[in-house]
């Protein structure tokens, strides 16, 4: 069973950084893209970031390039979202997703 755990949320002043990771199990994780979705309050749902297995090859949205980093740690397990010069609109419930499967999300807060 595919199990994605994702920690790392918290509220930050606009400017400030958060690191999202994701821990997942009940895979080959090594061998599996590895997707950032966000979802704004009352909003859709928004694709950040994506990574291939070998991490050698990365892809944002625009309204976070240049600001997020995606890696990731196949000795780990985990993969990471580095969120630097948050604005408000970052807002939202952080989702890991892999093979269709998705965590329970970890919600991100930029309020001054």
């Amino acid at each position: 069973e595919v199990q994605l755990v994702e920690s790392g949320g918290g509220l930050v002043q606009p400017g400030g950084s958060l690191r999202l990771s994701c821990a997942a199990s009940g895979f080959t994780f090594s061998s599996y893209d590895m997707i950032w979705v966000r979802q704004a309050p009352g909003k859709g749902l928004e694709w950040v970031s994506a990574i291939n297995s070998g991490a050698g090859s990365t892809y944002y949205a625009d309204s976070v390039k240049g600001r997020f980093t995606i890696s990731r740690d196949n000795a780990k397990n985990t993969v990471y979202l580095q969120m630097n010069s948050l604005k408000p609109g970052d807002t939202a419930v952080y989702y890991c997703v892999a093979l269709g499967s998705w965590g329970q999300g970890t919600q991100v807060t930029v309020s001054s």
